[in-house]
């Protein structure tokens, strides 16, 4: 079967990319949109553009490591991720393990990046939902670094807020680590990005 590289409709995908986020232009530069953010710069360095509507999801395909990918942004709002997760795993037959969800983490300062193979939700809506739909943590993530709430703030309102200038520097400049370590773990070096990357 022949498909051009970057056809969404078409089968064959291997793995699935999801950044995690808020659709809406409100929210673009937002801490909970973190993932968003690094499903646009691995679009921007694969030269691909995210502009089909589908499995609930903006998404498109790219080729990293020889491997067809699905990169996704749900548009379903953070707190029902999971279901649009789940299509795109169910339309495919892609298991967890090659699932890779990116998301921003309050637990770690403005720019630092943790990898896990797998894991609880640690809190995180987004999360949990997908672990409650797919029934399984097994799938790795790449957690960003948005920081910590200030005490006075609302919860819901630090995640909702905008990062400043000096602050969006640092995310694009994790994003783009982000990348680096998605195509380590397409690759199967797992390991090595969390050597690496791991703050």
């Amino acid at each position: 079967m022949f498909f051009k590289k970057n056809d969404v409709f078409s089968g064959g995908v291997e793995y699935i990319v999801v950044g995690l986020g808020n659709p809406g232009s409100q929210y673009a530069n937002t801490r909970h949109n973190a993932g968003f953010i690094t499903i646009d710069t691995l679009a921007e360095k694969y030269s691909v553009k995210i502009d089909r509507i589908k499995y609930k999801s903006l998404c498109t395909t790219c080729i990293i490591n020889d491997k067809k990918v699905l990169l996704m942004k749900p548009s379903t709002y953070m707190n029902l991720s999971g279901q649009a997760v789940t299509e795109a795993m169910n339309f495919f037959k892609i298991p967890p393990e090659k699932v890779i969800v990116i998301f921003d983490d309050i637990s770690l300062d403005v720019g630092k990046m943790r990898i896990r193979r797998k894991g609880s939700d640690g809190g995180h809506n987004g999360i949990k939902n997908i672990i409650y739909l797919s029934g399984s943590d097994m799938f790795p993530r790449i957690k960003i670094g948005v920081g910590h709430k200030p005490e006075k703030w609302n919860l819901a309102d630090w995640v909702l807020s905008s990062f400043s200038d000096s602050e969006m520097k640092l995310i694009k400049e994790t994003a783009e680590k982000a990348c680096d370590a998605v195509s380590l773990i397409i690759d199967g070096k797992t390991d090595r990005a969390m050597n690496l990357y791991n703050s």
